[in-house]
């Protein structure tokens, strides 16, 4: 069987809302790490582009992968398509890429994701005249799961309470994301990954000034909870791409692979507690691949919220040092479409820069849904 090849990885710093990355249409941040990836090797070879979005509506509509490639001048010939698998769609991205690749079928393909949160805000695409949310008016839906209430706020508390997940151990965990950002980023970790934006160099999102007592005063997100926003991911823009190559590709174009796509899947869980599908998901990726959670050099578990993590991590029985090594979503953001290949960026650079073999990422996603990747470095 053929094999699929990452053969280029970069991203654009993640910016906070409403800022440095804020004012920048979509179509240009995806066309600025585009540019970067495929730099090198001739556009026109490109087979597709298959990029990821959520909340298409605005400047994120019409099809923003075709948008991004020809806002970045190049052949019109390449088409491109775009995914939504809510917070996971790039990273499906990446999936439909290496499969494409794995048939036979293509040769060379760009994937990743953009999101512009500051310009199109969360959930736009949610509502419509008439609906209060996508499943209402749904006889099917409220057949099934009558009418509890689908909120990843809600799932976030489900999750703390069915694994006795505690306040003040997602308060910790939510400082030592951003102590491990800005140690990235004080020692140029990150410096390869990114390709700098019109100024704006660094990743805007992490907090030198937050500590244990700061979050202690925070509200709950909702009565009762315990959940706040220094636990959850951050409003964030964005975008990331990977080149993808095929074994002809790599020799055509004298192309140096640098990891190998090992596994890909995706599973699905209770579209309710919504957010602890990648538990399921790792466990049937590790039988899948006969493979143990020991053999991974590096993991990135998108941090929707802390007890996302955390619960994964008491599933999984992963050495936490390992897990998110240079922070997560709730230091350095989450640009919803964009994040899935954001994460499979920094997994990428996080295996070369340690060593190590193999490399695991997972995101929770809307629907009660998880891709899972694993990599292998060459």
């Amino acid at each position: 069987m053929s094999e699929a090849y990452i053969v280029g990885a970069v991203r654009t710093p993640v910016g906070r809302r409403n800022g440095g990355l804020a004012g920048a249409h979509p179509a240009d941040l995806g066309a600025h790490v585009i540019g970067a990836v495929v730099s090198g090797v001739d556009p026109a070879a490109v087979d597709d582009v298959i990029f990821g979005c959520v909340d298409t509506v605005g400047p994120q509509a019409g099809d923003i992968a075709r948008t991004c490639w020809l806002a970045a001048g190049l052949p019109e010939h390449v088409p491109g398509v775009t995914v939504d698998r809510q917070c996971g769609s790039s990273q499906q991205a990446l999936h439909f890429a290496a499969q494409a690749v794995l048939s036979g079928t293509a040769d060379l393909v760009v994937a990743g994701g953009v999101q512009n949160m500051s310009m199109v805000p969360i959930s736009s695409a949610m509502t419509f005249p008439g609906f209060e949310t996508p499943f209402s008016g749904s006889k099917g839906w409220a057949a099934r799961y009558g009418s509890q209430e689908v909120s990843q706020f809600a799932g976030a508390e489900r999750i703390a309470a069915s694994w006795g997940i505690s306040r003040q151990e997602m308060e910790a965990f939510a400082l030592a994301s951003h102590e491990r950002a800005l140690h990235a980023i004080d020692t140029g970790r990150f410096a390869r990954q990114i390709v700098g934006y019109e100024g704006v160099e660094v990743d805007e999102g992490p907090r030198r000034d937050t500590s244990l007592a700061k979050m202690a005063g925070l509200p709950a997100l909702l009565p009762g909870g315990s959940l706040t926003a220094a636990l959850a991911s951050q409003i964030s823009d964005g975008a990331a791409a990977l080149l993808v190559a095929s074994e002809r590709a790599v020799r055509d174009h004298g192309l140096t692979p640098r990891a190998r796509v090992h596994h890909l899947s995706v599973r699905g869980a209770s579209p309710i507690v919504m957010l602890d599908a990648p538990i399921p998901a790792t466990e049937h990726a590790l039988a899948r691949t006969g493979m143990s959670i020991a053999d991974l050099a590096a993991v990135e578990i998108n941090e929707a919220f802390a007890s996302v993590v955390l619960a994964w991590l008491r599933a999984t029985g992963a050495d936490p040092a390992i897990v998110n090594p240079n922070g997560g979503a709730i230091a350095l953001g989450h640009p919803l479409g964009a994040t899935g290949a954001v994460l499979a960026v920094k997994l990428l650079h996080e295996l070369e820069r340690v060593g190590g073999r193999y490399g695991l990422q997972a995101i929770c996603e809307g629907g009660g849904q998880a891709n899972v990747t694993i990599l292998e470095r060459l």
